[in-house]
């Protein structure tokens, strides 16, 4: 059985709800301001395309873009 790759998983979901809701880091940047987390388009760009993010940093992405519920599959 071969391993996931699970920062890529991870990755693909975040990217795929932003891209669902519409969302590009300048916005998404603007956004998490919103609930008082300080993220650059820049340190945005580089997180969440090297899939290195926790999942603390993932709660408040979909968070701040309004997604309730994700589905992993």
């Amino acid at each position: 059985m071969e391993t996931p790759d699970w920062k890529a998983s991870a990755k693909n979901i975040l990217k795929a709800e932003l891209t669902r809701k519409g969302v590009d880091y300048e916005t998404l940047s603007a956004k998490l301001k919103e609930l008082g987390i300080d993220e650059s388009y820049n340190s945005l760009n580089i997180k969440i395309n090297r899939g290195t993010f926790t999942f603390q940093f993932f709660l408040q992405c979909m968070t701040a873009i309004g997604v309730n519920d994700v589905r992993l599959n």
